[in-house]
């Protein structure tokens, strides 16, 4: 955060505002203190001259009197002007006294002694003699650059008020405003000093309330940047220190949440990474902002190229995208296939609106599971309910066909009802083999199946299972016995493999052609006995060599129901080596032929405690 610059804080403004009202107060209190000074200074100035002159008036007229009595006009002049003389002061430039006849009958100012005898010609004194009553003017004299008060004053006798003539008078001012200007040089002086106390006391007063704010300030930028341990220092008990001593609660507070969000963010967090499933979370707009690992598994990509885009670009649906919209309203699951040539994947979606208070949108999660196996499961579920019912729906049909024609009396030729009885035998043993096969299959499936070995001598085992075969085989297929000589012992279930071994040597001799040779091997690996039997029969493509050891699974279905097979039994043989902690598989070439290959766990030292 930048910081505050001198004219934009508090500190500047506090002061100004302090300053700005002392300029306020003090041009109000100028203003109003000056007119009204000035006004009682001009109205005792004219108070005091209006005084002199009405004084001047009486003496005047106690002159004119004596003339009018002893009509002696030129002592009366000279009187008048001695009396004139005498009240001239250094404020009052000039004193005339007129007649009624408006003619100049006296002048204080010596120089000015032209006049004395003529009419007068100004207006004031026209006016004042007309109406008997006094007037003054002030204006500005441009000779003397002065401003000077112009006054009128009536003399009129003490008997019958009769106006007798009129004093003009002309008295400078500059005393009056010379005090005004010192006055308001002194008010100016007042005021600067009062700006100056009152600036100081402003940043002093500023201090005191921006420096608990500067400190809570950088008290809020510790909390920003996790640091919880400052706390703002309390300077009073005004407002200021109680929000204060609140702000220092509120860090309190805000480490003790601080941590609790914390500790849950870090089990969340560690929660997510550790999933099994894939979770994936978007913002608002619809773009990828966390993604752990298992996600990034099976989804194929790495965490850089993902975050930051939209979800549905990883939500490939058939060559199409979905909408983030359809996602929103998602309900159900979805499921997408991946699937490679080389290996199905299948992963199935759970969407989950991220919602905060009022129900506002924030975003959405994604949980990805890995249905591949589940997937397979129920495939081969619904494959082995179809083949189940195929396999029993066969026999049954044809069991009812021969059946029927029994009971419509086909029963009574001699020829035919053998054949027809034979038939529905055949079938009967061929639907509880079928069973058999099942119920087999469905103990291998069990969890809690148990297997009942014995240690015995392998190759011994082997041999008398050749021996039982070779005693029955056909004429035209010949055994090739390449086993050790020494005893190999083993700790198995010798039934479950002696069916493992039955299963295998059946279809080496039902697929081997006439002259044909089967070969039983025996290889001892480093902690297994590895077992073949390999015929010269017409092999498997390459395409179902893996397929085999499925349920109900037949290269050629017409062929193995002819030779009276279930598909079950390479499956069973699978399941019971797998039981033995061993693995099964085939190689093959088309007209070369086909070899079973399994393995069972053999240790030379156990051997030795046996011999």
């Amino acid at each position: 955060m930048d910081k505050v610059g001198f004219f934009r804080s508090i500190h500047f403004k506090v002061t100004m505002i302090y300053v700005l009202l002392i300029i306020l107060a003090m041009q109000i209190i100028g203003v109003y203190f000056v007119q009204r000074l000035e006004d009682s200074l001009i109205n005792n100035y004219n108070d005091s001259l209006d005084k002199r002159v009405n004084l001047l008036a009486y003496s005047i007229e106690q002159e004119i009197s004596k003339e009018d009595l002893e009509e002696g006009s030129e002592n009366t002049s000279n009187n008048i002007s001695s009396i004139l003389m005498d009240f001239v002061t250094e404020e009052i430039q000039e004193v005339r006294v007129i007649d009624k006849n408006s003619k100049v009958i006296g002048t204080s100012n010596p120089y000015n002694r032209e006049i004395v005898g003529k009419r007068t010609t100004e207006a004031l004194i026209k006016r004042t003699l007309a109406l008997g009553q006094p007037h003054h003017n002030i204006m500005f004299d441009t000779q003397s650059n002065q401003r000077v008060r112009i006054s009128s004053t009536p003399i009129k006798s003490n008997l019958n008020q009769e106006v007798k003539g009129a004093i003009y008078l002309v008295a400078s001012m500059e005393d009056v405003f010379n005090q005004m200007q010192v006055i308001n040089r002194i008010l100016y002086t007042g005021t600067a000093i009062s700006l100056v106390i009152t600036a100081v006391l402003g940043v002093i007063l500023g201090r005191t309330i921006t420096r608990p704010l500067s400190d809570m300030r950088k008290q809020a930028m510790a909390l920003a940047k996790g640091n919880f341990t400052r706390k703002v220092r309390v300077y009073g008990e005004d407002e200021i220190g109680q929000l204060a001593t609140t702000f220092n609660h509120l860090t309190d507070e805000l480490e003790e949440a601080h941590a609790m969000t914390e500790g849950e963010r870090k089990k969340l967090a560690s929660v997510i990474a550790h999933m099994t499933d894939g979770v994936i979370a978007t913002n608002r707009k619809g773009e990828i902002i966390l993604i752990n690992d298992p996600a990034l598994e099976m989804l194929n990509v790495s965490r850089e190229t993902v975050l930051e885009r939209p979800i549905v670009d990883f939500l490939p649906n058939d060559g199409e995208s979905y909408q983030f919209n359809e996602l929103i309203e998602q309900q159900e699951s979805l499921i997408l296939d991946i699937s490679t040539e080389e290996k199905p994947y299948i992963l199935r979606v759970n969407f989950s609106v991220i919602q905060k208070e009022k129900g506002r949108f924030d975003g959405l999660i994604a949980v990805f599971y890995d249905v591949t196996e589940q997937e397979k499961i129920e495939q081969e579920r619904r494959e082995f309910v179809a083949n189940v019912s195929h396999e029993l729906r066969t026999p049954l049909t044809t069991m009812r066909s021969y059946l029927e024609a029994l009971a419509e009396g086909a029963w009574k030729d001699k020829e035919i009802a053998p054949q027809f009885l034979n038939v529905t035998q055949n079938e009967t043993e061929r639907m509880i083999r079928l069973v058999n096969d099942l119920l087999q299959l469905s103990k291998l499936d069990s969890t809690d199946y148990r297997l009942n070995k014995q240690w015995i001598n392998f190759t011994g085992f082997f041999n008398k299972i050749i021996d039982r075969f070779e005693m029955t085989k056909k004429q035209h297929v010949t055994f090739n016995r390449q086993l050790p000589e020494q005893p190999l012992y083993v700790d198995i279930d010798t039934d479950k493999i002696t069916q493992v071994l039955d299963n295998i040597i059946s279809n080496a001799l039902k697929y081997s052609p006439e002259g044909g040779e089967v070969t039983f091997k025996i290889d001892i690996l480093k902690e297994h006995l590895q077992i073949s039997v390999q015929d010269q029969g017409v092999g498997i493509p390459q395409d179902s060599v893996k397929k085999i050891f499925e349920r109900f699974y037949r290269v050629d279905k017409a062929r193995t129901r002819k030779l009276g097979g279930t598909g079950l039994g390479l499956a069973i043989a699978k399941e019971m080596i797998h039981a033995h902690e061993g693995d099964i598989w085939a190689s093959s070439r088309e007209g070369r032929g086909t070899t079973i290959y399994f393995t069972i766990p053999y240790t030379e030292d156990q051997e030795d405690e046996w011999e």
